[in-house]
This record gives C-alpha cells, structure tokens and sequence, in this order.
C-alpha cells in the first residue's frame, strides 16, 4: 500500500475504491451542457476545464450543474469507454448520484478541508467510499 500524503473525510460517498489522476475545477460541472459526450472532452467554451479529457481521472468540482442528464449520460459514458473514475463533488443533487451509483462510478459529496488546499491537478489519490476517505498518495 501506498504512503498516504495526506488525506480528508467526505460527507457522503458511494462506489468502489479507485486510484487515479486528479483533476481539480473551480466551475461545477454538468454533463449535459459542460462534456462532449462522445470524446469525454470538456467542450463548453469557456469553462476553466476546456479541453481536458475526462477519461480514467478522478475529477474533483464544487457543484453539479443541472442533472436531469446524468442519469443516463454516465452510464454512456461508461458504454462507450470515456468515463471517469469518480466524481468528488462539494455539493451534487440526487439525479447526479443516482446516475453515477446505476453506471458504477465512484462518487462523494461533501468535504473537509476543500481538496483545492491539498490536491492539484496530476496528482495521484484514492478515493475509499467504505471510509469516506480521500487520500493523496503521490504528488504530479
């Protein structure tokens, strides 16, 4: 097991344990209005996460935006190979989270300290739903 840099507790979470690449937005994030859903690129114009690809990453917003679309949008992504690894929201809705727990992705709600004073984009971290734990193993 990996040494643990450091770590903060989640309010909520549901999923299975990952590992992955973080990706840290100060803008919510709706996969609706915000992700090409068909490359998984953040697509909208203008938003501080334009261009980065969702794929296998560990993706860290302060809310969701809308959500009526999640419920069958990540499941797709799922299908089609470009999904992340998990959401880390600071708030999200229950359509968010009932989209991510049906296609099987990791998700949580709620945080402390806010993951921005500890976790920068590249960073190596595991999320334990079991725990409500977040970790940062390894430093970009």
């Amino acid at each position: 097991m990996s040494d643990v840099l450091a770590s903060f507790r989640v309010q909520r979470a549901a999923g299975p344990l990952v590992e992955g690449e973080a990706v840290i937005s100060t803008e919510g994030f709706s996969p609706r209005y915000d992700l090409d859903r068909w490359t998984g690129v953040i697509s909208k114009p203008g938003h501080k996460l334009e261009g980065v690809s969702i794929r296998d990453r560990i993706l860290f917003f302060p809310t969701a935006k809308g959500g009526i679309a999640a419920g069958w949008a990540f499941n797709d992504l799922i299908g089609k190979g470009i999904a992340p690894k998990a959401f880390v929201f600071g708030v999200t809705n229950p359509v968010m989270v009932q989209g991510a727990i049906y296609a099987g992705i990791t998700i949580t709600e709620g945080w402390d300290p806010d993951p921005i004073t500890l976790i920068r984009t590249g960073d190596r971290v595991r999320i334990d739903p079991a725990r409500g734990v977040i970790e940062l193993l390894q430093r970009a």
